[in-house]
């Protein structure tokens, strides 16, 4: 199928496709419930797990990326990724 010989790019993967298989079993469970109170929590804890896994994915490509880019450059995306999340925040 696909063949990766770099560790972190098969670990970004694999977290993203964990990612996505939450989501589609979440969906299947709200559809299972048939109620929009439970699909509402259900919403809810996925509105927790999304964010957890750019961070992880985030940091893995970081740590990827590490010996390859300079400090200035990581700082930068770092900082983009604070500001995305900042973005995001309600007040």
């Amino acid at each position: 199928m696909f063949l990766v010989s770099d560790k972190i790019v098969a670990g970004m993967a694999l977290l993203r496709m964990l990612s996505g298989l939450i989501e589609l079993t979440a969906a299947l469970l709200m559809l299972k419930l048939g109620r929009v109170e439970s699909a509402f929590k259900i919403n809810a804890a996925l509105a927790m797990i999304g964010p957890t896994i750019m961070i992880l994915v985030t940091t893995l490509g970081l740590v990827g990326l590490s010996g390859k880019i300079s400090y200035q450059r990581m700082a930068v995306i770092f900082l983009g990724v604070v500001f995305i999340f900042a973005g995001m925040r309600k007040n």
